[in-house]
This record gives C-alpha cells, sequence and structure tokens, in this order.
C-alpha cells in the first residue's frame, strides 16, 4: 500500500514540476507556452519511467511539431526532475498525447447533430392528446 501511495505522490510531482517547465524552462519554439498542459502522468511501479500526457491545443500541424518538441526536450525534462525531486533514480520520461478531450468534444458534437434529428418532446407530446 505504501509504494501505491508513494508512485502517486510521485506522479503527482512529476505533473506539477513539468507544467512548470512548460510554462518557464523548456524554450524550444516548438513547445507553445500555453498550447500544451500536462494531463496526466502514469509512474511505473518500480519509479524508472513516467509516461507523461499532454493535451496540445491547434492544428494538426502544430501538434506534431509540437510532440517533436516535447520529444526532444525529454531529456532535459528528466535532468531538470532529478535536480528538483531528489529521487535515488530519476525515471525514463515519454511524452504522450492525449486525445481524450478531443474524442469528448467530438462526441458531444454526434450528440448534439442526434438530438437535431430527433422530433422535438413537446412535439410527440401534443401528437398524444389528438
Amino acid at each position: 500500500m505504501a509504494t501505491s501511495r508513494r508512485v502517486s505522490r510521485v506522479s503527482s510531482l512529476i505533473k506539477r514540476e513539468v507544467s512548470q517547465m512548460l510554462l518557464h524552462d523548456i524554450k524550444d519554439d516548438r513547445v507553445g507556452a500555453g498550447m500544451v498542459s500536462v494531463t496526466q502522468v502514469d509512474v511505473s511501479g518500480d519509479l524508472q519511467h513516467a509516461k507523461i500526457f499532454v493535451s496540445i491545443y491547434g492544428s494538426e500541424q502544430a501538434q506534431l511539431e509540437t510532440m517533436e518538441g516535447l520529444q526532444s526536450s525529454a531529456g532535459f525534462v528528466r535532468r531538470e526532475l532529478g535536480q528538483r525531486m531528489r529521487l535515488r533514480r530519476t525515471p525514463e520520461v515519454v511524452f504522450l498525447q492525449d486525445r481524450s478531450l478531443e474524442r469528448g468534444d467530438k462526441m458531444l458534437h454526434l450528440l448534439n447533430e442526434i438530438r437535431e434529428t430527433l422530433p422535438d418532446e413537446n412535439d410527440l407530446d401534443q401528437e398524444e392528446y389528438n
């Protein structure tokens, strides 16, 4: 139980630190400040690997460039985490794009389209009385 609590604590610390790095420290022009947010961090049970999920706002091309910038800055991010977090071994860092917000938005759009094609409930109530 203590290890899962530790993994959870390390995950949230990594999320906070990487978010700060995105705002202030990563100088790669492809990583647009404010256009990227860390949505989740999954750390392995042995604390050797960290998957950092990011949500990227912008066109498909901008998203691709941002991911390239993040992947090229992974070494810098790992070094910074090592200095800031004081872990025995700093986890290997991998950036992955989180498209869940995009999928949720698409789902809402589809549901709205379906709602527009269905007859209005008030119309159905009126038909029952006729």
